[in-house]
């Protein structure tokens, strides 16, 4: 089984073409996001994905693959993620984290809205497919609208497409038959406590709030954004 500081390709413009690749697009603010609405607030540090198990995962994938189309297929994984302003000592720790565990870490500065990191991973993913190493995409992100119409253009291709994520905020991949969809808590090791979910199917009797996605305040962004466009 390969080390997992052999997963990451450099992501350098004019770099040459890596090996056939799996490749996983980890959307970091997006998943977060997400868990913060599972929880109902930040994660501690029981309910923090543990990357080196994201990592394993990946890597038996990447053999699966290999396999399945009779070539060797490497594990090649990036984080992408803004950086806040006056952030980035609160941030470094887990970026270094990230980069120790064999994963490349795609860092933006996070100043408005066009500032988000969703453009820079569809060019990573184009960039592996025209250099023709793609052999497998790993999108772990709820963001249907940004990654769909790379997705479907790729299996089109014959390239197989797994997302990862939180089923409660994923349909658009839970109930496509063109992708195969794993929940992030099945992935064993992941999280070290089991995450409190609500299902709206077995709903307690006495209730449970649902938080919301995001901060009514971000309205009033969008509004601007719209308006200067």
């Amino acid at each position: 089984m390969h080390d997992l500081h052999e997963m990451t390709h450099p992501y350098t413009p004019g770099a040459q073409a890596g090996p056939d690749s799996l490749l996983l697009v980890w959307d970091a603010p997006n998943l977060d996001m997400g868990l913060g609405a599972i929880l109902g607030g930040r994660p501690t540090a029981a309910y923090r994905p543990r990357f080196d198990a994201i990592g394993r995962w990946l890597i038996a994938r990447a053999e699966e693959t290999g396999t399945h189309i009779g070539e060797r297929v490497e594990p090649e994984a990036t984080v992408f993620t803004n950086i806040a302003a006056q952030g980035a000592d609160v941030v470094r720790p887990w970026v270094e984290a990230l980069r120790n565990v064999g994963f490349a870490v795609f860092a933006k500065p996070k100043s408005d809205e066009d500032s988000d990191v969703d453009k820079d991973m569809l060019a990573h993913i184009t960039r592996r497919r025209d250099e023709g190493v793609l052999r497998g995409l790993v999108v772990a992100s709820a963001d249907g609208q940004n990654f769909m119409p790379m997705i479907e253009s790729l299996v089109g291709d014959g390239v197989p497409v797994t997302v990862i994520g939180f089923h409660e905020h994923a349909s658009w991949a839970v109930s496509n038959p063109d992708i195969t969809f794993v929940d992030l808590e099945d992935i064993p090791g992941v999280f070290r406590e089991p995450l409190p979910r609500i299902n709206l199917d077995q709903l307690p009797e006495e209730g449970a709030w649902l938080q919301p996605f995001r901060p009514l305040s971000a309205l009033l962004n969008s509004s601007r954004s719209h308006t200067q466009s």
